[in-house]
């Protein structure tokens, strides 16, 4: 055997060595790709569930109010805490499936079914349009019997949700039973009010949406400065913004939802200095009346029919706390309202909010 002929051997074995090892790196090279795409998106999918957990209405407990709620129920698309989140499992996962936001891995269409529901405001606008008189929320400190009475009564008897929206049989699929609450939760802004003849029944017309802006020179409450956040309540309901440390001038822009009742009366807004180890201190408070916003809306329909325009006006007085004439537009097709308030029985401390009213016949 010639020279020649050994070369061509060794060139070829060398060729289909080097084929072989250049199809392995390839090989690994496209699955570390994959496995690279996988990572990316499930972390896209916990960084969306983290940004609904992260808006104000999901700071806290839907069912009882409690702060920092690292639980949630997928197929009902509420953010719950740890001593609701035993109730939710003792219904069945038929009824509430609870996940931990931190710890259980999410599929898609779970992160999606949250995301679609749009958190605790947006389904307790739902699961809680009429309340029979004499019912009331379990607080953070409440037993385990009264969560289970309320939470029972709430999901799986359906009694506070209007009738034309319940749901006959619980005997479905986790994925058919999302698909229902979905339709049924965007549905329902269409659906007509049921009869008023129902004794004892509270009957939502619509929503508010409150938009806290700012503190203006706010009281002190510690020794140079104050902890302050912003309480509203309607009815029974209470919502609160986010604490902002040491700011006498603080900038919220969070928005908080409120259900509005037929036989509504004003949104109580108060001013609150947070402390550690002791009650929290008042800083001012005001009150807001929504009647001009709400007649005004009604009296123009839908407000995307109209172009921008000013449709109406809450005026100043000596017996409210506006500290101008708070004028009423459409604005892109919604109604809303700019509103600057003096705050009362304090020293000192201005606040300037917006609403935004939202009916559910739209």
């Amino acid at each position: 055997m010639g020279p020649g002929e050994k070369i061509t051997i060794h060139s070829q074995s060398f060729t289909a060595w080097w084929r072989q090892d250049l199809l392995d790196v390839f090989l690994v090279i496209i699955e570390a790709m994959s496995r690279f795409s996988e990572l990316k998106h499930a972390s896209s999918g916990k960084r969306r569930l983290k940004d609904l957990l992260l808006q104000s209405d999901n700071r806290f407990c839907a069912d009882c109010g409690a702060p920092d709620p690292k639980w949630a129920s997928a197929n009902i698309g509420v953010f719950i805490c740890l001593k609701c989140c035993g109730v939710h499992r003792s219904l069945g996962t038929h009824i509430s499936k609870v996940l931990s936001v931190t710890l259980d891995e999410w599929s898609d269409d779970e992160i999606d079914a949250m995301t679609e529901v749009g958190g605790n405001s947006s389904a307790n606008a739902i699961y809680e349009a009429f309340f029979p008189e004499g019912v009331s929320k379990p607080g953070p400190d409440s037993s385990y019997e009264e969560r289970m009475r309320y939470i029972r009564s709430k999901y799986e008897l359906q009694e506070f949700l209007k009738p034309s929206l319940r749901i006959t049989s619980w005997k479905t699929s986790s994925s058919s039973l999302k698909s229902s609450f979905s339709t049924k939760l965007f549905d329902s802004f269409r659906i007509p009010s049921v009869s008023k003849n129902m004794e004892g029944m509270v009957e939502f017309i619509g929503l508010v949406k409150v938009k806290v802006k700012k503190g203006i020179n706010l009281a002190i409450r510690d020794m140079m400065s104050s902890d302050p956040y912003v309480v509203l309540t309607l009815g029974k309901q209470t919502v609160q913004t986010t604490v902002v440390k040491s700011n006498l001038n603080p900038v919220w822009n969070e928005e908080l939802m409120l259900s509005v009742p037929q036989d509504f009366g004003p949104i109580k807004l108060s001013v609150f200095d947070h402390d550690t180890f002791s009650a929290d201190d008042i800083m001012g408070e005001a009150e807001i009346d929504i009647q001009p916003l709400i007649t005004s809306a009604m009296a123009f329909g839908d407000p995307e029919m109209f172009g921008n325009m000013q449709i109406g006006k809450w005026l100043k007085s000596h017996d409210n706390a506006l500290l101008d004439d708070s004028i009423i537009n459409i604005v892109d097709g919604k109604v809303m309202q700019e509103i600057s308030l003096k705050l009362q029985n304090v020293e000192s401390g201005e606040l300037e909010v917006e609403l935004e009213w939202m009916p559910l016949d739209q």
